[in-house]
C-alpha cells in the first residue's frame, strides 16, 4: 500500500453500498453520544502503520491515531507478536489483579522508563481499563493520603469523562476544584503571553494558596497536562512547570502529572514531564501504555501508598493482552528511541506548517511538542486584539532568532476548522479538532511516521486549508504570488499513481 497514496476511485458498487449500509446501521442503534464518528463517515476494515482502509475501498493517513492512543501506529508486527505470543501460550486473558509473568513484564519495562527520583520509590495501581479510571484513581489517592478533599486543576484542561475526572477538567463547575489559569503564548489569560504571563499565572497561584481569604483551603493535589490536549495542544512552559512543582512540593501538595496522551514518547520525551526535568509525585498514564489496548495505571510516590485494600479497584485491570501489547511498545519506543524521533519531526513539522500560517490570515497560531501538533483557526476578518504588551510585536521590535513575532489572536472559527477537516477527509488525511470551541485542527501521528508520509499529511492539510479558505475568505492568502490558492508546505503533492 502506497504511504502517500490518497483516496482510492476504484471501490465497487458492491462496496459502497456496504459502506452506507454499516453507516446507516449505525446511525439508526447507537446514541447520540458519539462524536468522531459524525465527522469522519469512515468504515474501517484493514489498517497498517498510518493508513486506514475503508469498507468502501477509500484509504487514509490516520493522524487521530485513537486520540494518541496508537504510539506504533495500526498493527504494528511488534504488538501484534506479543499478543500472540499471550494467545497461543493458554495464558488466562483477564486475572483481576493477580500476578502473572506477563504484568510483571509489563511493570518492569514501565519502570525502566520513569522519570528519575520516581522509579526507585514507585508503587503503581492498575485502574479500568480507561484514562479516566486511573485520573479517579489519582485524585482518590490523594485524597486518602492528605486527609484533604479540593483539588488544583487548569483552565483547558481535559481529565476524563466521569464524575471526578469532569469536575477536574475545564468546562466543569465544582466547590471542590479550584480553577487556575494555564499558561499560554496566543490566548494569554492575561494577555501579555511568554514568561511574563507564565509568571503572573504562577504567581495567582501562590496568592491563592496562601492567602488565608483566597476561599481556597490547601488540597489535595494539584493535576495538570504538561501539553493540555484536547484544550487545544498547549505547551506548558518548563519553568512554569518547575515553579508548580517547587510551589507544591513546599506546601506538601502531591503533584499529579495527566500522562494520557502525551506520555510514551508523543512529545519528543519518553514523558511530557522529561523536558521541565520534573518528577511528579503521581503520573496517571493510559492510551499508549496499552499499546493499542485497554490500559490504564497510575505510578506514584510510595509514601503516598496509605489507602487500604479494595479502596480502588477495577473488574478489567488485569487485562494480559493489553500489558504484553504494552509491554512491547514500551520496549521498543525506548531501544528505537522513537521519542528523539518525535521530537526532531515535529520541529520540522511545525516549522513547515508556519509557513503556512505566514499565507493564510485564518491561521491564526501553529503550536505544539514533537508529534502532539495544533493549527487554530480564526476568523480573518474580525478586529485582532491588541498586541501581547509582552511580547517583540507589542514592544515594537523583531522577535529573537528563531521566535515568530506574536500574532494578535483573533476570535476563533469552528465552522472553518470543520471544513478544513471535512476538506482533510476528502482528500484522505484524519485530522481531529480542539480547542476552545472546536477550532483546532489537531495532528497526532504515530511515532512511526516517516519523513515521505510527514510529506504527504503536510501537503494534504495544506491543500485542505487552502480549499477551506477559499470558501470562507474570498481573498485567499496574503502571499498572491502563489496565486488564488496555496502555497505547499513542503514541496509538490503526492498523488495516486
Amino acid at each position: 500500500m502506497a504511504v502517500t497514496e490518497s483516496v482510492a476511485e476504484g471501490a465497487s458498487g458492491e462496496e459502497r453500498a456496504a459502506h452506507e449500509a454499516i453507516l446507516r446501521r449505525q446511525s439508526a442503534r447507537e446514541s447520540s453520544a458519539r462524536t468522531y464518528a459524525r465527522a469522519l463517515p469512515i468504515v474501517p476494515v484493514r489498517a497498517r502503520g498510518l493508513t486506514i482502509e475503508g469498507a468502501d475501498g477509500r484509504r487514509y493517513l490516520d493522524c487521530l491515531s485513537g486520540a494518541g492512543t496508537l504510539a506504533l501506529g495500526h498493527n504494528h508486527p511488534v504488538v501484534l507478536e506479543a499478543v500472540r505470543r499471550v494467545l497461543d501460550s493458554g495464558a488466562p486473558l483477564s486475572v483481576l489483579d493477580l500476578a502473572t509473568p506477563v504484568k510483571d513484564a509489563f511493570i518492569t519495562e514501565l519502570f525502566r522508563t520513569l522519570p528519575p527520583g520516581l522509579a526507585d520509590r514507585a508503587r503503581v495501581q492498575f485502574c479500568g481499563p480507561a484514562g479516566t479510571d486511573a485520573v479517579e484513581a489519582a485524585c482518590t489517592l490523594v485524597r486518602t493520603a492528605t486527609g484533604r478533599t479540593g483539588l488544583l486543576a487548569f483552565t483547558g484542561a481535559y481529565h476524563g469523562m466521569t464524575a471526578g475526572a469532569l469536575a477536574a477538567s475545564g468546562g466543569a463547575r465544582d466547590v471542590r476544584v479550584a480553577r487556575l489559569p494555564y499558561p499560554q503564548d496566543y490566548r494569554c489569560p492575561f494577555g501579555v503571553g511568554g514568561p511574563r504571563g507564565a509568571e503572573l499565572a504562577a504567581r495567582l497561584t501562590e496568592s491563592l494558596l496562601d492567602d488565608p481569604k483566597s476561599g481556597v483551603p490547601l488540597p489535595a493535589g494539584m493535576i495538570l497536562e504538561p501539553v493540555q490536549g484536547e484544550g487545544g495542544v498547549i505547551p506548558a512552559p518548563d519553568d512554569w512547570l518547575r515553579r508548580m512543582r517547587r510551589l507544591t512540593a513546599d506546601r506538601s501538595i502531591p503533584l499529579i502529572a495527566d500522562e494520557i496522551q502525551t506520555g510514551v514518547g508523543r512529545t519528543g520525551a519518553f514523558w511530557a514531564v522529561d523536558h521541565s526535568g520534573v518528577t511528579p509525585d503521581v503520573m496517571v498514564l493510559s492510551k499508549a501504555i496499552g499499546g493499542s489496548l485497554p490500559l490504564a495505571v497510575i505510578v506514584y510516590r510510595d509514601d503516598l501508598d496509605v489507602w487500604q485494600p479494595g479502596a480502588h479497584a477495577g473488574t478489567f485491570r488485569g487485562n494480559q493482552l493489553a500489558m504484553a501489547a504494552g509491554a512491547a511498545t514500551l520496549a521498543y519506543v525506548r531501544e528505537n528511541d522513537l521519542a528523539g524521533r518525535a521530537a526532531a519531526l515535529g520541529s520540522r513539522m511545525l516549522t513547515q506548517l508556519r509557513r503556512l500560517a505566514d499565507d493564510f490570515d485564518c491561521v491564526g497560531d501553529v503550536r505544539g511538542r514533537g508529534l502532539m501538533i495544533g493549527l487554530e483557526l480564526v476568523d480573518p476578518e474580525a478586529d485582532a486584539a491588541a498586541p501581547h504588551a509582552g511580547s517583540a510585536a507589542g514592544l515594537g521590535r523583531p522577535a529573537p532568532p528563531g521566535q515568530r513575532t506574536a500574532r494578535a489572536p483573533r476570535p476563533t472559527a469552528p465552522e472553518l476548522a470543520a471544513a478544513v477537516q471535512q476538506e482533510c477527509l476528502q482528500r484522505g488525511l484524519i485530522v481531529e479538532l480542539g480547542g476552545r470551541h472546536a477550532s483546532v485542527v489537531r495532528l497526532l501521528p504515530p511515532l512511526t511516521i516517516s519523513d515521505e508520509q510527514a510529506t504527504a499529511v503536510l501537503d494534504r492539510l495544506a491543500d485542505a486549508v487552502a480549499a477551506a479558505a477559499r470558501r470562507h475568505q474570498p481573498h485567499g492568502p496574503r502571499d498572491e504570488a502563489h496565486g488564488p490558492g496555496h502555497r505547499r508546505v513542503h514541496g509538490p503533492a503526492r498523488r495516486p499513481g
